[in-house]
């Protein structure tokens, strides 16, 4: 287990902390064209790669149902979690927000992206729907694909790899772009709300799925030996940039005292909601390897995805944020207890 933990926790560790390093002195606006060029070419070029030299188990078309068991479990986790926060009488009842931010409108893109995260967010309340939308959107959505499908390959080979191909192309397509978009949309304060149409080619549209589609259907196909290698190696490379930009959101963090407040959706994030995805699994009489690809998948760091959600239909960025700080640490954490339990 030793080996196993070197090895998923070394790129962690470097990676990020070169991101937090550099994001002192790179431009602010960096952190965001570099994660769309994930989105649109790096992801989608590691899934294709994942897909095409994966040799699938015979029941790897269960992993879809139980992503979408572990997202409801995640929502019905979080909306339990949050009645509890809002019950609590010595909650906060609002973070320290920057009061004479700009105007948004009249700001350019780099202007916003120099802009700290609790500058453009009044100050809040639990009775507040884009805090509650926030605190559901961290406690459900993980980071299946930066951080999920870059730690996960160093704990887990054999055919049950594709478990984590298809989850995190699952949870893109239902969790992110499906149910993530709806509830923003319920919870935000904006005038961001898409019509069906909108959601189903939000939907189509999804590089990732397309990526998967077609690195299966390749599967047959003969390519020469060099071309395979690079396909290969180029995993490798969108890995490290995937972690770097984790590094420089993470750079960009402010207003620290909130961090308390996302101590409750971190936790269900990296510790509950795998913990009981593990047990539905078990109980199902699921191969070890695969329950343990479920556990790490579902027990990934808050989503980056929220956070755009959130800067999108105007919900409570500060607290997604922080999420993400909390449960990426949380993380270092929990994966040796499931290796301990199920490696």
């Amino acid at each position: 287990m030793r080996d196993s933990l070197i090895q998923a926790y070394l790129p962690l560790v470097i990676w990020v902390g070169l991101g937090a390093g550099l994001g002192r002195f790179l431009p602010a606006a960096l952190p965001q064209r570099l994660g769309r060029g994930l989105y649109w070419v790096g992801i989608p070029l590691e899934i294709f790669a994942l897909a095409r030299q994966t040799h699938f188990a015979r029941d790897t078309g269960l992993a879809p149902l139980y992503t979408v068991i572990a997202l409801g479990l995640g929502l019905a986790l979080a909306l339990a979690g949050l009645a509890v926060v809002r019950s609590l009488p010595f909650a906060d009842p609002a973070y320290p927000m920057v009061r004479d931010a700009p105007k948004a409108e009249s700001m350019s893109p780099d202007q916003l992206a120099n802009l700290p995260l609790q500058a453009n967010t009044s100050t809040m309340t639990w009775a507040d729907k884009p805090r509650q939308g926030s605190f559901v959107l961290a406690a459900m959505l993980g980071n299946t694909g930066f951080i999920g499908l870059a730690i996960v390959p160093t704990l887990v080979s054999g055919p049950y790899l594709g478990w984590a191909v298809f989850y995190s192309v699952t949870q893109n397509v239902v969790g992110t772009y499906g149910l993530g978009v709806y509830l923003a949309s319920w919870f935000g304060r904006g005038t961001h709300a898409q019509s069906r149409w909108q959601q189903l080619r939000d939907v189509v549209t999804v590089p990732s799925l397309w990526a998967f589609g077609l690195g299966s259907a390749s599967q047959t196909w003969a390519w020469p030996p060099l071309v395979e290698d690079a396909l290969h190696q180029s995993v490798w490379l969108v890995i490290p940039v995937a972690l770097v930009l984790m590094g420089l959101r993470l750079s960009q963090l402010q207003g620290w005292s909130s961090l308390k407040l996302a101590l409750v959706p971190a936790t269900l994030k990296v510790l509950v909601l795998p913990t009981t995805v593990g047990a539905v699994a078990l109980g199902a009489g699921l191969p070890r390897d695969a329950v343990l690809v479920l556990v790490l998948m579902s027990g990934m760091p808050s989503a980056f995805a929220g956070l755009i959600l959130a800067e999108e239909y105007d919900l409570d960025r500060e607290l997604v944020a922080a999420s993400i700080a909390l449960s990426t640490g949380g993380l270092l954490l929990t994966i040796p207890l499931w290796l301990l339990v199920l490696g």
